[in-house]
């Protein structure tokens, strides 16, 4: 894989992406930013960097209305089209076994996209990933935990990693806990870790007393160490 930026075909458009070489990779992961911030967001570069450094090869891209300077999302059926164009642009240029997800609105997208029947009236999966990685799956919205986002979620075949704080007002354990249960019945590899303290952005509070960076290097080995079992 080249390192830098590149573009992807989406239909008649294109949107940028980049991608993150590792040394001696063991796989690549697609990584969809989410609905606020591009993939030139710390959080997302310093994610990518982590998973870098322990040989896993990652590409990032801008959905369309990123891309066009718009700060609401597009419709659900144009930002599946869109990931699923950077999932066979990046299958194309992969290093080993190809993983999708996201983080937040990025991840939700790589479940529809992976959910058989789902996406857009497909009637079957438009993504075909060795394994999904949701950083703060956004299990429904702040404030309004009956909209649950979830009903696709059974449908996807590839197992699935949660990597959730515990005071995500998106999800919290005691929300995503019982999901990942009922999940491991149909798809066995999938798994939980839990941020404790994090919030929708992993971030923890300073009286927790561990450091931020300790708690992003954690992440980063808990996604390397679970891809790896998937290998």
């Amino acid at each position: 894989m080249k390192q830098g930026p590149f573009r992807i075909a989406v239909g008649d458009a294109d949107v940028g992406a980049i991608a993150y070489p590792a040394k001696t990779p063991i796989a690549t992961l697609l990584l969809a930013h989410g609905a606020g911030a591009p993939q030139r967001h710390p959080y997302m570069v310093g994610t990518a960097e982590r998973l870098r450094a322990r040989h896993v090869s990652v590409v990032t891209f801008d959905f369309e209305y990123t891309e066009r300077g718009r700060k609401v999302p597009d419709p659900g059926d144009a930002l599946e089209a869109c990931l699923a164009a950077a999932f066979e642009a990046t299958k194309a240029r992969a290093d080993g076994p190809l993983f999708a997800g996201g983080k937040s609105m990025g991840g939700r997208i790589a479940t529809q996209c992976a959910a058989a029947g789902a996406g857009a009236g497909a009637a079957k999966v438009m993504i075909d990933p060795k394994g999904l990685v949701l950083l703060g799956y956004p299990l429904h919205p702040p404030g309004k935990p009956t909209q649950l986002r979830d009903r696709h979620l059974p449908r996807v075949h590839a197992p699935m990693l949660f990597v959730q704080g515990t005071r995500d007002a998106f999800g919290t354990k005691d929300e995503i806990g019982p999901l990942v249960a009922k999940l491991v019945k149909t798809s066995p590899a999938t798994r939980f870790y839990e941020v404790v303290g994090g919030d929708h952005s992993h971030a923890v509070l300073k009286r927790d007393g561990v450091p931020q960076d300790t708690v992003y290097e954690r992440i980063a080995d808990a996604i390397s160490g679970w891809m790896r079992e998937q290998l």
